[in-house]
Order: C-alpha cells, then structure tokens, then sequence
C-alpha cells in the first residue's frame, strides 16, 4: 500500500461516516478501502475506528491521525501543484453542487468549454437546492445564491443577478401594465416560496426611497423556473433571477415591467473549505467562474 492511499482512505471515511460513501468518493472497491484502514492500523499500531454493525465512531488516536493526514495531504497537493504548475493541468474529478435552476439554465451551458480547457479532469455536477454538508459528501465546490452563513467556508463573490418582473402580453393586454409598485395589489402575483420576503415585495424608487407592497397571490410554487412558466402562460406577474426570464423576454413571451425600480438581488458564491491549501483543480474552477460571469 502506498503512503497516500491510506491517508486518503482514513480522511474519506472520517469525513463520510462509512466506508461505502468512501470507497464512491475515492472510485474504488470498499473492500480496498477497509483494507488500506486496516494496514494503516497494523502499521501504526493504534486503532484508528471503533466499528459495531451499526455505527462508526473515530478513537481518540484516530482523532488525532486524521487532523495530521489532512495537513500532510494537503502540503503534499501543494508540493506538487508549486512544482508542476506550468507544466500540468489539473487532473482527478472535480465535485460541484449548484442550485437546480442555476444549473440547468446557466452553469450547464458553460461545462463543455470548462471540459475543452481541462481534458484530464473529470466533472461531478451535483444539483440540489437542499442544504448538503460539503466535507461528508465530498464536495470541491458548492455554488450559492443568496446568503453564505457558514464561517467554516471560504466564500469568493462570482456575480450578483437582480429580481426582475415579468409578465405575458396576454395577462398585460387582460389587466393592464403596472407603473408603480403600489399598482401590483391590484394585480394577480405569483410567489416563489423559496424567498423570504413572500408576499411582500420590496422595491428602491429611481430617487432612492424605499418600500415594500403586499401583493395578491395567484399561486404560489418553489421553483423560479416554475414562476416564469406559470408568467409565461398568462398567471399572473412574476418576481425572478433575471438569468431565469432573459430568454423569454428576449423572445416576447414576457414583458419586463417597472424597470426603473430596483428589487432585491441575490449574490452568486463560490463556497470551498477554510484550508491553507486550495486544490489546484478548485482553483481552476472558481477562475473559470469569475472569468464567464465577469464577461
């Protein structure tokens, strides 16, 4: 067994509680990660885990072991990337997770020229809008809209995407276009419930005052893909992420409505872990990020 693999077999089971989840984040056989577990044991002479048949909790000896073998895997990473960065590209898989919408209407256009430009890395798209635990489920990088609460993580600022409203010709033709904020209580609405604001809508006024309106919902669903097909049909007036709605105003099937007012807006991140040493591979990734959006 070589050095490396029984560190990296000992981090990936602590962090994913299991040897199953281990041995898919490292793409070999559980039987080969027990075994590395298990020569590293024999070698050092410690037991690193108590295992029962229904749970799997680290020794103190194994504490210790795995916050060394992380600093050690990662000075040795950034030995490597000092020596070879002009001459390699990054290789290995890379795990990102991004919002479903974000990534089925943004990010997903923009994989295969990321690929183009490193062949030898693998990509892992994870989508999900539920709350994941990056180091337990081996994540590289997470992309977030909105908020970052987590001091543990590192967070890098990629874009910022506004609220915008919309709305079909049909339903403006059958009630009228809004030219204030206040107008849209009289309006039929539709609420993504994923925003906390829900049915109070705030908006800036082009002089700068502030204030809120209580809109009326028509229906009211959590996806920001879903708002916009609902607007699209005719049910009402929506509140979305521009980059969800850009293609259907840029084709007519909604209107933009009250474009001199500002709405809320959300903040894109590039979420990693709080560590001395980046992977080169992370890196990579963010730059491509801030590159794409920054144009």
């Amino acid at each position: 067994m070589d050095t490396l693999d029984g560190l990296r077999a000992v981090i990936a089971v602590v962090e994913c509680q299991s040897f199953t989840q281990a041995s898919e984040r490292l793409g070999i056989s559980k039987a080969l990660v027990s075994k590395y577990v298990g020569e590293v044991e024999r070698q050092l002479g410690i037991r690193l885990f108590n295992r029962t048949t229904r749970q799997l909790s680290l020794t103190e000896a194994g504490r210790r072991y795995y916050e060394e073998a992380v600093i050690l895997l990662e000075q040795f990473s950034s030995m490597v990337d000092n020596v070879t960065d002009e001459q390699t590209r990054p290789k290995g898989i890379l795990r990102v997770s991004a919002p479903v919408n974000f990534g089925e209407s943004k990010l997903s256009a923009l994989l295969p020229k990321f690929s183009q430009r490193y062949p030898e890395l693998k990509l892992e798209i994870i989508l999900t809008n539920s709350a994941i635990d990056m180091v337990e489920e081996g994540i590289d990088v997470r992309l977030r809209i909105g908020g970052v609460d987590d001091s543990s993580m590192i967070a890098r600022h990629i874009n910022t995407f506004p609220l915008v409203l919309t709305a079909s010709p049909t339903y403006l033709e059958r009630s009228g276009i809004p030219t204030d904020p206040e107008q849209l209580s009289q309006h039929l609405c539709i609420i993504d419930s994923n925003f906390r604001i829900g049915k109070r809508w705030p908006f800036i006024a082009p002089h700068g005052t502030s204030s809120s309106v209580n809109v009326e919902a028509s229906i009211t669903v959590n996806s920001p893909l879903a708002v916009a097909k609902i607007a699209i049909a005719g049910g009402g007036i929506a509140m979305t992420p521009d980059f969800i709605v850009e293609q259907a105003i840029a084709e007519g099937s909604l209107r933009r409505l009250l474009s001199e007012y500002t709405c809320m807006e959300f903040g894109l991140f590039a979420i990693y872990p709080h560590r001395k040493y980046v992977a080169k591979k992370t890196r990579c990734f963010i730059d491509f990020m801030l590159k794409e959006f920054s144009d």
